[in-house]
């Protein structure tokens, strides 16, 4: 175990690598990604939150905890439904861990079930850890898995999921998340694209644990995919602070509406790529939690929102997207309020 998560609520099925991987900027990481470096060979520096845009995560944290709560609960009687007592949650890490936590004890306030759960890698372009499948496999029935994610986007990573399963077919290969705007997920809380307070940060949201990574000198063939620990942001550590609040709203969640999806989330991906003469579609990423890690970690070409006096759902993108000077542009949305466009750098 490494990571400030509790043994008991997750088994990482992750390779160490702190100290051995070089922290690259943005510019310089998205420049080699744009020429042709997959990401998951990179790590970028931390974004460090300024004052400003952590006291707009603390409010979207209370603004959301709600919706987000009563996600939880509900995905949570759905994968109870589906797989019975024996589920073993394999979240997708890193921002399917915290989640994957809140359902495993969703699970156990609501149906007395200690469910076992496990964090692994999936990477888009690679595939998933073949080596933490199997790891769970040699102690679980096929049928017992369930994954989880936070929300979908696009939904690459269920077609990634779906893909990789083909080598596992007697594992499930759907999804289980809160908020799937996409209309991909098999088990979802809500199609509505609302903000899961998590997105908004990286390690520090996520057992200061850095994304996954893969590269053949540091990871060799029966090694787990890797992370890093940033053991020096432990002053800065919200994980549990994160879990807590959501936790405190499972007993008052109110019900959650599961309305339908107007259409799928790639072919409004498509109708952005052609509205922008974008040929890439990774360069955009639709959702509010996909448009934050945009401004997080990427470099903003633009923000595509529904509203610009939505502040109760995108408080923080304007915050965010104001502190790196990327522009706000409204376009007619259907099954998001946000979608970021990443910048081509051969257009500079």
């Amino acid at each position: 175990m490494f990571g400030t998560y509790k043994p008991d609520d997750v088994t990482i099925l992750l390779k160490d690598i702190s100290g051995l991987v070089e922290p690259l900027g943005t510019r310089e990481r998205e420049a080699q990604i744009q020429a042709g470096r997959h990401y998951s060979e990179m790590l970028p520096i931390e974004y460090e939150p300024s004052p400003k845009y952590l006291q707009a995560y603390f409010d979207a944290l209370t603004r959301y905890a709600g919706i987000t709560a009563a996600a939880v609960v509900a995905v949570a009687e759905k994968i109870f439904r589906a797989k019975g007592s024996n589920v073993a949650l394999v979240s997708l890490a890193r921002a399917g861990t915290p989640i994957g936590i809140l359902i495993k004890h969703c699970l156990q306030r609501r149906f007395h079930i200690d469910a076992a759960h496990y964090t692994i890698s999936i990477i888009r372009g690679v595939g998933i850890d073949k080596n933490a499948i199997n790891y769970i496999l040699a102690r679980h029935q096929p049928d017992a898995i369930q994954f989880v994610d936070g929300w979908t986007g696009k939904g690459a990573i269920q077609r990634e999921l779906s893909a990789a399963m083909a080598d596992f077919p007697d594992v499930d290969a759907g999804l289980a998340v809160l908020s799937d705007p996409a209309g991909v997920a098999e088990l979802c809380g809500t199609h509505e694209d609302f903000l899961i307070a998590s997105s908004c940060l990286n390690s520090t949201v996520s057992g200061l644990l850095s994304r996954t990574f893969l590269r053949s000198d540091i990871i060799g063939a029966e090694d787990f995919h890797g992370a890093a620990f940033y053991r020096e942001l432990a002053d800065r550590d919200l994980t549990y602070q994160f879990i807590g609040a959501i936790e405190d709203r499972f007993d008052d969640a109110p019900p959650i509406e599961t309305a339908d999806v107007i259409d799928s989330g790639l072919a409004e991906v498509k109708r952005i790529a052609a509205d922008f003469a974008i040929a890439d579609i990774n360069l955009i990423k639709p959702g509010i939690g996909e448009a934050t890690r945009v401004l997080l970690r990427r470099l903003p070409w633009k923000i595509l929102v529904h509203s610009l006096h939505d502040d109760e759902h995108l408080g923080h993108l304007y915050r965010l997207a104001e502190e790196k000077g990327a522009p706000l542009e409204v376009y007619p949305l259907k099954n998001y309020r946000a979608c970021g466009l990443i910048r081509r750098l051969a257009d500079n």
